[in-house]
């Protein structure tokens, strides 16, 4: 069974209008992947319209498979229920179910206080099954975490409320991944897994998402980001080329599948697309 090649793209700001995102996804589209996932608006609130139709865009104006975040850590139940009749009114079918981050500007609204309660949520609410849903895994620790099995029971627990399909962490070492792989397997997840790549086109934008997810950086990541820092050409150029000899890497052992986080950005998607596409037929 081929890998999944698959993008991600967020919402623009809201002080920018949202056809931004349609000038992306334009341009996305063109590179044919397998589904394009869009990321939940900050402060977790039920007001879910740019994600909504963002998707449905992808989905109807692209002919692209969408699938939606869903942070659960500050939705009622009653949210979360007015959110699911929002995506499936618009024709949504996936549903990325994550916990979300903490904001020290919003109390949690204490419904849910982890992503499987929400997968079990949606599997109850959705009698019909309209749904798929997704799930976020790990290669390192989650910056909650304590230990890796914390991490795994957290993983296990997901896959039994019922997701179907995990999309893992942005990581730059392999091994981490293939590590998560081995353990969950032996846990009995059964589940596609996808691997979570991040370009390093940025230095700051890096060094702000490792600060967030506890991304390890290895010897030869840290050495191209000092020798090319003072050119942001060259550490585009760099970033490009580390991402596709990941991905290289990962699809010749057998990943399930590439999830592309592209920032935005449809020049560096186009970059990684004509350089690993063929590894994908």
């Amino acid at each position: 069974m081929k890998p999944v090649f698959s993008f991600e793209v967020f919402p623009p700001k809201k002080t920018m209008n949202i056809e931004t995102v349609y000038t992306t996804l334009d341009e996305l589209k063109d590179l044919t992947p397998d589904f394009i996932s869009v990321t939940y608006g900050a402060g977790g609130s039920d007001n879910c319209s740019n994600t909504v139709e963002i998707a449905r865009h992808i989905k109807e104006v692209c002919g692209v498979e969408s699938v939606a975040h869903l942070p659960c850590i500050n939705l009622t139940k009653t949210q979360a229920e007015n959110v699911l009749q929002q995506f499936k009114a618009a024709g949504i079918r996936n549903i990325l179910a994550l916990r979300g981050d903490r904001s020290p500007d919003v109390e949690p609204a204490g419904d849910f206080t982890r992503a499987d309660q929400l997968v079990s949520f949606i599997k109850d609410w959705d009698k019909d099954n309209t749904f798929s849903i997704y799930a976020a895994c790990y290669p390192e620790l989650h910056p909650e975490s304590t230990d890796v099995f914390q991490d795994l029971r957290a993983l296990k627990a997901k896959h039994e409320a019922g997701a179907d399909h995990f999309i893992s962490q942005l990581f730059f070492d392999n091994d981490c991944f293939y590590r998560m792989i081995e353990r969950a397997r032996l846990t009995g997840v059964t589940a596609p897994i996808e691997a979570g790549i991040m370009p390093a086109t940025n230095r700051k934008s890096i060094e702000r998402m490792v600060s967030l997810t506890n991304a390890q950086l290895p010897k030869k990541f840290t050495k191209m980001m000092a020798k090319y820092e003072n050119s942001p050409e060259a550490i585009r150029d760099a970033g490009i080329a580390y991402a596709i000899d990941q991905i290289v890497d990962l699809v010749t052992n057998g990943v399930d599948g590439i999830h592309l986080y592209t920032m935005n950005n449809p020049y560096v998607a186009r970059r990684i697309n004509e350089a690993v596409r063929s590894l994908f037929i």
